[in-house]
Parts: C-alpha cells; structure tokens; sequence
C-alpha cells in the first residue's frame, strides 16, 4: 500500500502540459516520459538527454519527430531527474521553453520533473472568498528563499495578513532579479529552492489559513536566456515593439496557449489561490484576457476559490465586471502619494492638481481617471467609468516593489514623509473596502530600502546599470550626473543585501517603534475582520466629498461613506493636513477606529484633527469599539 493511501489527508496534483516534459506512466520503475516543443522556424529538432535516462547516464541524441504544425516529439523511457536539452538543426542547444526546473539556471539543461511525487497535507483547502483578502507583497529572495519565506507565515497571520503575494518566480539569469526579467515562465527559479520546497511553502500557508497568490509576467521577457527567437520566430509580432523588444504575437493560438496552460499550471498543480497578471496593458489584448480568466475558470476542480488580479495602466473597468476579480489601484495610491510627499514629476504629475477631488473619486468611484485626458500620457484620455463596480475590486497600497524600488534610491515612505499623517493614510487603506495590500516588511514600519537588483555580468551588467541611471536625468534631483553616479549599480551584490530584510522571526525581535507599528497594523487589520470584511460581499459605494477649509477652500481631507451588505453604513474620515478640518454633521454611527488618539474628542466639537484618520459604523458594531493608541499599543476605550 503506497503512503498516500495509507494517509487520506495527502495528495498528489499534476497538470497535464500538452508541451514541454511530461511524465506519463505509473511507479518510478515505469516511468516514461513524453517531450514536445513548438519549433516553427527549424527544419530538425533533437532531444540531448544528459543523464538519467535506462540505458546510460552519458549524454545523447534522441531525433524527436514532426507531428505537423511545427510541432516535434519524443517519447522514452525516463523519468525524474532526467537532465535534458533540445538541439535545434544540429547546432544550437536551448532549454525547454517549458521546462518545470532549471538546476543550473537559464543556459543549463533543463530538469525532468514528477508533480506527482510531492504528498500534499491540507487537502482540504478551497480558498477564501475575494473580500477576505488583505495581501501581502514579498521578494522570495530577500527573505531567504522559499524556507525563509514559510518561517514568516505564522507572524503574518498574527498581524490579520490572509494572503501572501510572491514576485514572480519565473527562472531568470544569475541568482538576484526582481523576477520581471525571466524567460522561463514554467520553472520557478533554483535560486530559492526546489520545486518541492515551493509546494511545501503553499502548503504551510493553506495549513495557516493563508492563500498565496503569484505575480506572472506575460507581457515580454527579459534581455538574458530567451531563446525563442531562434527556432520559434512567429511567437512574436513582426514589425510591433515593446520597451521590453519585439511584441508577443497573442493572435496566435500557440501563443495564446503557452499562456494559458501557464496559468492552470500555476493554479493546478502547485496550487496557488490566484494570479496578479503584471502590465497586461502592454499585452494589449483584452480579448486574449478574457479567453484566460474562462480558461482558469472552466479548469479548476469545482468548489476551488481562484482569483485573478490584473496590473493594467489602461484602468480597462470593463475587465473587472466579469471576468478578474481586481485591478492594482495605481490611482489611490499615486494620489495619496502626492498628497503625502509633495512629489509632482513623472507620473505624479496627472495627481499636482486638485489631489483631494481625485481621492474622493477613488473612493467613491474606484478610479480618478474614467476616460478623463492625462497628462501623464501626454492628454490622451486614460480609463474607462468605473462607479457601477464594486468596491473590492480594486486593490489599494501605499507602497509596492515599484513604488519603492523604481525610485532611484528604493526610500520607503517614512522616509519621505512624517509619520503622524503616514499613519493616518495607512489606516484609510486598511479599513477601506477596496483590498488593501501591503509590501514587505512594512507592518513594522520599515525604513529600509528596497532597491531595483539584478545579477547580470559584463555589457548587459554595464547597460542595466548606466541605462537605469539614464532614466533618472529627467528628474530635477538627479540632474548632477554626479548625483546620478550615485544611484546604487542594480548588480552590485550590496544592493540585494541592502534590500533584504532581517532573517528569524519579526514578531518575536520587535522592539520600540517595530513593535508599535505592528500593533498599529494588527489594530486596524483586527477591525477590518471583524466588523467590514463579513459585511464586504456585496457592498457599495455611497459617496465620497472633500472637505472645506473654515476659509471654504478644498481641504486635503476627505469623507467617504459605503452602503455595506447588511445595509449598514461604513464613513471613513481622513486628514492629510497639518491643520484641524471642520466636519459640519457628524457621521452616524460608532468610532471603530481613530489616529491618532482620541481624535474623536475633536469630532465632537465638530473638527477633524490634523493627520487623523476616523472611521465609525452604524448598527450593532460589537461590544466595544476598536481604535488604537499607538504608545499603548491596545484597544481604545468603549465608545460612549
């Protein structure tokens, strides 16, 4: 009797691939295994075993066989652990375009693997419902690989996190690299572990209750191992040119494909709770888009709560009625960024003016830009209307791996602005009934920078570095090219480990203003799941305005109400100045959360304090109201 069947909580899970290595046959004594490529532009393709296989652990050459369409294959009798590569018309030899796992990265012969050999433990996962979710965004390698990552999960928990996001994992060149540079979407990168190390790490957070998302770039791939040019030239659009290089051709139905069956791999057979699809406006596609999420949708097992999250500059609103779940609300979080820090170049510039206004659209109507002209995008009209949709389907933050690490010196926002109105800008995100997520590390009110990084070597080590310092000429700051030189080389080891957080236990090392800030979180999260996330499922926007000055003036506050499941009302107060407000009617309902601290002594005499952010809710809210003083780091005192 094999160890699964003696154990009915494991499991075996394994997404059949109609490309690449697929291990077919039962028992490490049968196995066998079939390899297919899609080689359009090559006249012979051969498979170069490297070990592993029956009959010797030299390596060989398998002629594989046209099976039309550009298509070749091979069949044989190996299995696990087989290192192999294809050999194009005799010469070149490349990686599996969809290889399961690179041991000796992106050049190196790929791995055969076997899904099924990994025992899962928490069978019984099905995922949480969409509006539970608050996420967390996490580098892989900063934390110390995907073992480090799972030593995380349990304080995470602790703080009210119910899903960790992970930068992408796709195999990328070197041993550092946001991950946006991959060129291998199926192998996750052997710099963090092993196949089996990741599906250990999912299945401790499901375990946890945690879900676990993953960030997939479909869109280009990056400068170092993409070989497809080579043998498989109509995977790209002639003529049509990203920042990135020449387009992905997604009219193309192998295209459209590889993609897809990306994705249902992802969510299948390692077992991810959703997807955050990056840039899909450079994808430029929203047919193909809506193909994947039915895809997804169709070929989950019944009862599976999977979720699809897009990055998508064009604020495309009709893409969330149906189809994906949320959208990164860049919006929220360029306004509030303007209004935090005072920073009007590059793209903050479509914020300078009338910033407040745009919030209040934000909250009431989920984007600022609906069509309207930007002036980042040279007036050209950005966005589509957005107010019909529901509040969850958008993701807000205050801080994200590019909102930190594309600024030249990766400061995170303490260290741009105060804290007092940082704080109250924190608790708008996290009691808002958009999704609020938060980047690594930034519960404990990190200061530490988080640095753009890779591992390239000679002139594209030399282009990376010079090129990303050319990008910040723009900016008034940095129009000293000696200023410029200053900027921390990408590929210069001290920048990953200046962009690593402390390895152990965070919860169990907080001490001082960490510990107050965790707590800061941990209160507003506590809220959050216990008197608006069970009334989030079909809750609706009721109104946002901003508030007056006693001059009459546009304040940089605002005032925002949602109609909640139950019929319940949700207001959220928040002051982004350093001057009180005045509130001419106070909301109805009880104070479930205020910074700073008894800012509702000054609502009473109806003014909204400098930096304070108040939120109340009408009905039975509980027996006690929770707000949060920082220095005591406890709930606040009832409600009278």
């Amino acid at each position: 009797m094999s160890e699964s069947a003696m154990d009915p909580n494991t499991r075996h899970y394994a997404h059949c691939l109609p490309l690449g290595a697929q291990v077919v046959g039962v028992g490490s004594d049968a196995q066998r295994t079939r390899f297919r490529l899609w080689a359009p532009s090559c006249e012979s393709v051969q498979l170069q075993l490297e070990g592993g296989c029956d009959s010797s652990g030299d390596a060989s050459l398998v002629d594989m066989q046209p099976a039309g369409n550009g298509w070749f294959e091979a069949e044989l009798a190996c299995g696990a652990g087989t290192l192999y590569r294809y050999r194009i018309d005799g010469e070149l030899a490349i990686p599996d375009p969809a290889s399961r796992f690179q041991p000796q990265d992106v050049h190196g012969p790929s791995e055969v693997i076997d899904p099924r050999a990994y025992r899962w433990q928490h069978t019984h996962w099905q995922g949480r419902p969409w509006e539970e979710t608050v996420l967390y965004e996490l580098h892989v390698g900063t934390l110390g690989g995907y073992a480090g990552v799972t030593k995380r999960l349990a304080s995470l928990v602790e703080v009210g996190v119910t899903a960790i996001e992970l930068m992408p994992l796709n195999d990328f060149p070197g041993t550092r690299n946001w991950g946006y540079d991959g060129v291998l979407p199926y192998a996750p990168d052997s710099a963090y572990g092993r196949p089996e190390d990741l599906k250990a790490l999912i299945d401790a957070a499901h375990g946890l209750g945690l879900m676990v998302f993953l960030d997939v770039v479909y869109n280009h791939f990056g400068p170092d191992g993409n070989y497809l040019q080579q043998y498989a030239k109509p995977f790209f659009k002639e003529g049509s040119h990203t920042p990135w290089g020449q387009a992905i051709d997604f009219d193309r139905m192998e295209v459209r494909d590889f993609f897809c069956e990306n994705a249902l791999y992802w969510l299948n057979e390692y077992r991810f709770d959703g997807l955050r699809i990056d840039a899909v406006h450079a994808i430029a596609n929203d047919g193909w888009l809506r193909e994947l999420a039915d895809h997804v949708h169709a070929r989950v097992e019944p009862g599976r709560r999977v979720h699809l999250v897009l990055e998508n500059e064009h604020n495309h609103a009709s893409l969330l009625e149906s189809h994906f779940d949320a959208q990164w609300n860049d919006d929220a979080h360029n306004v509030l960024h303007v209004m935090l820090t005072g920073e009007t170049e590059g793209y903050y510039r479509s914020y300078a003016e009338a910033p407040a206004r745009k919030l209040a659209r934000v909250l009431g109507e989920g984007f600022a830009y609906q069509g309207d002209p930007s002036p980042a995008h040279d007036g050209a009209p950005r966005g589509e209307p957005s107010g019909h949709l529901r509040p969850t389907a958008f993701v807000m933050f205050l801080q994200n791996h590019d909102q930190i690490g594309n600024r030249a010196f990766g400061e995170r926002l303490r260290m741009l602005c105060k804290d007092d109105p940082v704080r109250a800008a924190t608790a708008l995100m996290l009691l808002s009934p958009q999704i609020p997520l938060v980047f690594m590390d930034e519960e404990y009110g990190s200061k530490q920078p988080f640095l753009f990084f890779t591992d390239y070597t000679g002139e594209l080590a030399d282009a990376v570095r010079e090129g990303r310092r050319r990008e910040f000429a723009r900016f008034s700051a940095f129009a000293d090219p000696e200023r410029r030189a200053q900027i921390p080389d990408p590929n210069d080891p001290a920048t990953f480990a200046a962009s690593s957080p402390p390895r152990g236990d965070p919860v169990a090392h907080a001490s001082g203003e960490r510990l107050e800030w965790m707590h800061f979180y941990k209160s507003a999260l506590a809220v959050r799941a216990k008197l608006i996330t069970p009334r989030l499922a079909h809750a609706k926007a009721a109104g946002a305005d901003v508030l007056k000055t006693r001059d009459g003036n546009d304040a940089p506050a605002v005032i925002a109400r949602w109609r909640l499941s139950d019929g319940e009302t949700l207001t959220i107060a928040l002051n982004l100045g350093g001057e009180d407000v005045p509130l001419a009617e106070l909301p109805a309902g009880k104070v479930v959360f205020e910074t700073p601290p008894r800012a509702r002594d000054h609502v009473r005499d109806h003014a909204l304090p400098a930096y304070a952010c108040v939120a109340w809710l009408t009905g039975d809210v509980c027996e006690y109201a929770l707000g949060h003083d920082a220095r005591r780091a406890e709930p606040a005192e009832p409600n009278p």
